[in-house]
């Protein structure tokens, strides 16, 4: 089983707040002392060693004067931020509205050659319609109680079907059959996005698989990721994105996406439960 990526973040966090325990310690003071020197209470001292404050820049930037460790202060202040990258909140990412997103994303897959990505709870954004998009953009938003930027976000996730056609990307698709039936617009908007299905599994750039309802499971249902090479994992949870870069958890990732990709059936009989689906919209 995979570990979880979020209890590798919080792991993360602990391993820092080690380091500056440590360095604490080696400067022989306190908790108490340190406290007084950086100016707060000895509480914030107590929860950032425990790990389960996050210290900020100018938080580092105290603990290493106080303690005569000015040399270490820009590798933690880039250790720290690396562990906040790796678990973050949508309502955060979302603050302003989801369009700058979809701009990393769009990103992520420009610099990657080959995205392995497994979906279990809609279609990636790299297949969608404008109009599936904008019906899942809405949910999302109205769920989250963020701005609402849809359209502008809309075209910045559509943008990236770009990279189906263009440049040297390969993009190797898992769909459990559930997301081919699932309404996550009217009846239109699902026969229009389950037609460009369709039309993208030629292509040369993708390979499409769908997982059925009656394969027997090698592997149980997994929140959906995109794996970008065999250097980032992205999973996307209810509440956050996590990112994944540490290569034990990637090689689990990996295993797990080979396990789901012995389930799937593709080509002629990937298209016959899409157009199964098709036929079923009413």
């Amino acid at each position: 089983m995979p570990s979880s990526p979020s209890s590798s973040a919080q792991a993360a966090r602990e391993a820092l707040a080690v380091r500056l325990a440590h360095i604490r310690k080696d400067a022989g003071l306190t908790g108490k002392e340190l406290s007084t020197r950086c100016g707060w209470h000895p509480a914030k001292t107590t929860r950032i060693q425990k790990g389960t404050a996050a210290p900020t820049d100018a938080d580092i930037r105290a603990w290493c004067a106080a303690c005569g460790a000015l040399d270490q202060t820009e590798d933690l202040i880039a250790t720290a931020r690396a562990v906040d990258s790796m678990y973050m909140e949508w309502r955060r990412l979302h603050r302003n509205g989801m369009r700058k997103v979809q701009e990393d994303f769009y990103t992520l897959h420009e610099n990657a050659e080959v995205c392995r990505v497994y979906a279990s709870n809609g279609v990636p954004g790299f297949f969608q319609t404008p109009a599936y998009a904008t019906a899942l953009m809405r949910r999302i938003t109205e769920f989250q109680g963020t701005p609402d930027d849809v359209a502008d976000a809309v075209a910045a996730r559509v943008a990236r079907s770009r990279f189906l056609y263009q440049g040297n990307h390969r993009f190797v698709v898992l769909l459990e059959e559930w997301v081919l039936r699932a309404r996550v617009g009217d009846a239109g908007v699902m026969a229009d996005q389950l037609t460009h299905l369709l039309s993208v599994i030629p292509l040369a750039s993708v390979s499409l698989g769908v997982i059925p309802f009656t394969a027997q499971r090698v592997i149980w249902p997994l929140e959906g990721f995109y794996m970008f090479d065999d250097r980032h994992v992205v999973v996307e949870t209810l509440t956050a994105e996590i990112n994944v870069r540490q290569p034990g958890e990637i090689a689990d990732y990996s295993k797990a996406f080979r396990n789901l990709g012995r389930m799937a059936v593709y080509g002629g009989s990937a298209k016959q439960l899409i157009q199964s689906a098709f036929t079923h919209l009413g």
